[in-house]
């Protein structure tokens, strides 16, 4: 069980822990000036022998906390709890100390042998992120191949793509929708995976979840109240606030509710383009001496004009010249209107001191509606063909999953063992038809007619059900310092397949694996960790597009194997790690013959990672690295392009952040960050080569003491592509690019109550 220490927050080093905190909004957050602060019982996870290092405090905005009386708290959650027991942040505050990896439960940094970050809510704070984007844009393993202008998520983690789908939400996949996700203002944790992790995760069920996973902690009202408002503003004119309240009750404040809501309308920073977003999160919990609950509920509406898209490059055998991002070459009649719901219930019971069972359960659906226009290339001029598109869609998600967590000593070795059993279903519908073709350009665009295309209600066009269940051992010897994971995972699949419009079963089939995994870890040092795993992961396989001859057939489930090694390094305030990987996964192959998919080709991913994060100096922290990779085609039609490099896999990702809080100014930081993707092919014969591409962030925010509660202002600044470079920013399908985000302002300002 953990330990219960007792931290008395006075005097200076209170204050100014305090105020930086609030300033994070994060769920260490304290929204109380320092004299108002109470000594309170602070509830932390027994120490490790790896060293570690406290969020950054900040003197300069510090004031004198007087001391009370110790208040009463709910008993500590054991180690084998989730609920209440959030790892710290590591120093700095930008990233936390360790997350919740999967079915292993919560795990620190040095202890967890895989390649896993979790950015903090005072990071997506800081930096206003407005979407995922915004966050992955610190991993250089990670890649965003659809900008926040394309109304949905997709990136790319160690070169393969990761859908929404592989994003779960505390703990839950599933039931996160690629459509509700356009505010963070809810996250505390934005927790990414590198690599398969079907062990962990079990199988996403719209697949994608072989590079990566990311899962997302929702916030939880803290002992302290919070109430906060932020007022927001982004290039060109779209202003937006976001409230956050959140408060505990009850004797020994065993009850939480935390809210948070958001509205922001106007232009964004594409020409003709205006977006509304309007949303609202509910989060609760209770947390007695041996059951712990919560739920969230949370909606999102989203309703966005003239909605860019990517660009089918046709005959080309090389890129046309970027166009000027700002500029949007997509006619103004396009839209993109969602609207979206989810909630999920979770419940923990210590059954013992070393023994918790848990239980889950979501709900989410979403539905789609937009009229865009497919740009297909004809010459490098610029000039090309529109079609205008209409797509309905409605997506339903259900999921649940249950378990027990376990930590048992049998003579030197300590056991700590997990399982739980998973179900999960996914249903689609999509109706799209299209319109009379349009000519125009991407240096020149000319506004066409808007489009008489009508759609009726989809229906159902796809269906998932995933079931599974999985169980893991960690075996722990000399005071953690080796620990070896083995666990499996048995999955059953189930997908069938519908024709639009008439919902007549086209195709489907059942399907099973056993998933292995192994992990060691092993500490020869007090703060190093040496890793290495063998983890698989299982996807269901695609619906057959309709311009193939066997439209609407379901491919078989895909099954992808990794082989990774690395090692961690703790040095006080900042941690590096260097990881190498190995990824084969199987692809489909187009037989242009006969016009058919199928699953038969196979692509492999090698790869090496550098990660650092932490505090260099006092006041001076670092976030960011790098990841060389080689993306190859093993096995292609008849041996057509094995050898060749993957499309859309840069052979380069450099992402390298810093903020440095100015010593002659009290209370002003400044930040920057440069992204460098380095060169890729757009095709899968390797013909298109796109360019390598920099962009530069910089920015400042600045906190002071407000005149009329003495709590704190935040007021920050920043600015996204600095140089206003218009770029190709990545290939999609074999022949498609996405144009980058030209130069944007946000600038936001945080009152606390």
């Amino acid at each position: 069980m953990n330990d219960a220490t007792t931290l008395r927050t006075n005097g200076l080093l209170a204050a100014a822990s305090a105020l930086a905190l609030t300033v994070a909004g994060s769920n260490e957050s304290v929204a109380q000036t320092a004299r108002e602060l109470p000594a309170v019982e602070v509830h932390a996870p027994k120490p490790r022998a790896t060293r570690r290092a406290v969020p950054r405090q900040n003197a300069a905005r510090a004031q004198q906390a007087q001391p009370r009386a110790v208040e009463r708290r709910a008993p500590p959650t054991p180690a084998t709890g989730l609920t209440g027991n959030l790892p710290a942040a590591y120093a700095g505050g930008q990233v936390a100390s360790g997350s919740q990896v999967g079915l292993l439960g919560n795990r620190g940094v040095m202890d967890t042998p895989f390649n896993q970050t979790s950015y903090t809510a005072q990071t997506i704070q800081d930096q206003q992120a407005r979407k995922l984007d915004d966050v992955f844009a610190n991993d250089p393993s990670a890649r965003i191949t659809v900008p926040r202008a394309y109304g949905f998520d997709q990136l790319n983690i160690r070169g393969f793509s990761v859908s929404s789908t592989a994003y779960g939400l505390n703990g839950l996949y599933g039931i996160a929708s690629a459509f509700s996700l356009s505010s963070l203002g809810a996250i505390e944790r934005v927790e990414v995976l590198k690599g398969p992790s079907a062990l962990l995760n079990g199988m996403p069920p719209g697949g994608g979840g072989v590079g990566g996973s990311v899962n997302l902690v929702t916030k939880r009202a803290q002992d302290v109240p919070v109430a906060q408002i932020t007022n927001t503003y982004s290039s060109r004119s779209q202003v937006g606030t976001h409230i956050d309240v959140g408060q505990r009750f009850g004797e020994f404040k065993e009850y939480g509710v935390r809210f948070n809501g958001s509205y922001k309308d106007g232009g964004t920073e594409l020409a003709n383009q205006n977006q509304e977003v309007g949303n609202a999160f509910v989060g609760l919990d209770y947390r007695g001496e041996r059951v712990r609950l919560s739920a969230d509920i949370g909606y999102e509406k989203n309703n966005t004009t003239a909605m860019t898209r990517f660009i089918d490059l046709g005959n080309l055998t090389a890129l046309p010249a970027p166009p000027d991002a700002r500029a949007n070459y997509m006619p103004n009649w396009g839209f993109w209107q969602s609207e979206s719901r989810y909630a999920i219930v979770q419940g923990e019971v210590d059954i013992t001191e070393n023994l918790t069972a848990y239980a889950q359960a979501g709900i989410g659906t979403s539905d789609v509606r937009y009229l865009y226009s497919d740009i297909r290339m004809d010459s490098l001029n610029g000039n090309f063909n529109g079609t205008p598109r209409r797509n309905n869609q409605a997506h339903e998600r259900s999921a649940g999953q249950a378990g027990f967590r376990a930590n048992v000593d049998t003579g030197p070795v300590n056991h700590a063992i997990n399982f739980n059993v998973a179900a999960s279903e996914a249903y689609v519908g999509i109706l799209n038809t299209s319109g009379r073709l349009f000519r125009s350009n991407l240096y020149n665009p000319t506004q066409s007619a808007v489009p008489n295309v009508e759609v009726g209600a989809p229906r159902r066009t796809s269906g998932t059900q995933l079931s599974s269940f999985g169980m893991a051992d960690t075996m722990s010897i000399l005071d953690n310092r080796v620990q070896f994971t083995a666990g499996v995972r048995h999955q059953y699949v189930e997908s069938e397949s519908f024709a639009q419009g008439t919902g007549v079963r086209t195709g489907g089939y059942d399907a099973s694996a056993t998933t292995p995994a192994f992990a060691l870890v092993v500490k020869p040092l007090e703060n190093v960790s040496l890793y290495g795993n063998y983890i698989e992961a299982f996807e269901p396989g695609s619906v057959v597009g309709e311009s193939f001859a066997n439209a609407g057939q379901v491919l078989a489930p895909y099954r992808s194997k990794q082989k990774e090694v690395g090692i961690k390094v703790d040095w006080g305030r900042i941690t590096t790690t260097v990881s190498a990987f190995d990824i084969m996964r199987p692809f489909q192959i187009v037989d242009r013959a006969t016009n058919t998919v199928s699953q038969g080709g196979a692509s492999r991913n090698r790869g090496i990672e550098f990660n650092a994060f932490g505090e260099v100096t006092e006041g001076l922290r670092l976030l960011g690295g790098f990841m060389f990779i080689d993306a190859r085609q093993e096995t292609t039609q008849n041996g057509t392009y094995d050898g060749l490099r993957t499309f859309n896999v840069p052979d380069v990702q450099v992402n390298i952040g810093g903020e440095w809080d100015v010593p002659f100014l009290s209370g002003l930081t400044l930040t920057g960050r440069a992204i460098h993707t380095g060169a890729y092919y757009a095709d899968q014969a390797n013909r298109v080569a796109g360019a390598s591409w920099t962009r530069y962030d910089a920015g400042a925010r600045y906190t002071f003491a407000s005149p009329w509660n003495n709590k704190p202002v935040v007021l920050r600044f920043s600015v996204e592509n600095v140089l206003d470079s218009n770029y190709w920013q990545a290939a999609t399908n074999d022949g498609y690019v996405i144009l980058g985000a030209p130069r944007t302002y946000l600038v936001s300002t945080t009152f606390n109550f």
